[in-house]
């Protein structure tokens, strides 16, 4: 068995002449915590939306569980498990808190013939798993919109747990959250470890992602120019590795 989760392997990318990623090698062990860092611009998202099939690599490969993959579009990466909550796409905003749970993976039954939403099973169910992880909300019809920012990336973060991700990828999950808010996201991507998953936390917030992150993987114009333990540097250290690869003095 192979320890890294997933592994990309020389992952080279261009958009006409812009060269967005210039042979980036990026690793994730298993229920390990990572912190992709970098300014935009830097070549976090296009290495993302490689991982998870929304592009295709000119150049790299690509293993999940040690096993070569292709995939050719994110409903072929969400098959094997890997889930990606966007920051301001985690959910449809007019729908109740039991559909956007079970979006794409309704429960059906039938009665004689015709097959039919299983509605109260699902509202049961999305029910009991946010209070499992800690989520508490006033009714599963309520309509989305009406939530907060942090419950939102709860309610995704705890929908990518019951369907068995095995990993977990948050785009900025703690852009425009309040203290509070970010500290209980930050506990809900804990949890997520807890239970096996791995996590790739994206960010340009290096405070936020250092609290819960093991190892941390820096960008900067499409090269990777750091991959430590956190333990082995400091925020500050980080910043300033970020700021003289972008060529900004103090």
């Amino acid at each position: 068995m192979s320890e890294y989760l997933v592994e990309m392997r020389g992952i080279k990318k261009s958009f006409g002449r812009v060269q967005a990623l210039k042979g980036v090698d990026f690793h994730v062990k298993r229920q390990e915590i990572v912190g992709l860092l970098g300014d935009n611009g830097a070549g976090k998202s296009t290495l993302i939306k490689i991982l998870v099939g929304y592009h295709q690599p000119d150049e790299g490969e690509i293993y999940f569980e040690g096993k070569r993959v292709f995939f050719r579009s994110p409903w072929d990466s969400r098959k094997v498990g890997i889930e990606t909550v966007y920051q301001d796409l985690a959910l449809v905003n007019l729908m109740p808190i039991w559909r956007n749970f079970f979006l794409g993976r309704e429960i059906i039954r039938k009665i004689g013939p015709i097959k039919v939403l299983d509605v109260r099973k699902m509202k049961k169910i999305a029910r009991e798993v946010l209070k499992e992880v800690g989520i508490f909300i006033r009714s599963p019809d309520e309509t989305v919109a009406f939530l907060s920012g942090g419950e939102r990336q709860a309610v995704a973060i705890a929908r990518a747990i019951h369907f068995g991700a095995k990993l977990l990828i948050l785009d900025e999950p703690t852009a425009a959250l309040s203290v509070g808010e970010t500290r209980k996201v930050l506990e809900h991507i804990l949890e997520a470890k807890k239970r096996g998953i791995s996590v790739i936390f994206i960010t340009h917030n290096i405070y936020h992602v250092y609290e819960v992150a093991d190892r941390l993987v820096l960008l900067e114009k499409g090269e990777k120019i750091g991959d430590y333990d956190k333990k082995d540097v400091t925020p500050e250290q980080v910043m300033d590795i970020i700021a003289a690869a972008a060529g900004v003095t103090k």
